[in-house]
């Protein structure tokens, strides 16, 4: 299992993920504001500005302050280490 970190301590399993995106559009503002009225939604960005939405297979919606390529290199590097071994 590899886990990515995404900020401030908050860890998220990468098996899990499907997509990281940037919160600037309006489609993915849409799926936010969805989230939070289910309830779907965990907060990592410890009251920062939001600058990367992680959406889970569980339909999870997962807000940090990272940006979202910081988070894809953090997942691709997870990925790497599983290939050498």
């Amino acid at each position: 299992m590899k886990l990515i970190n995404v900020g401030f301590g908050n860890i998220v399993s990468g098996s899990r993920v499907i997509a990281i995106v940037s919160p600037d559009s309006a489609p993915i503002k849409r799926i936010i504001q969805e989230a939070k009225e289910n309830g779907m939604v965990i907060d990592a960005t410890c009251g920062r500005r939001t600058r990367s939405v992680i959406v889970t297979d569980s339909d999870h919606i997962i807000l940090s302050a990272i940006q979202t390529e910081t988070i894809a290199g953090r997942a691709g590097q997870s990925g790497d280490d599983d290939k050498d071994e």
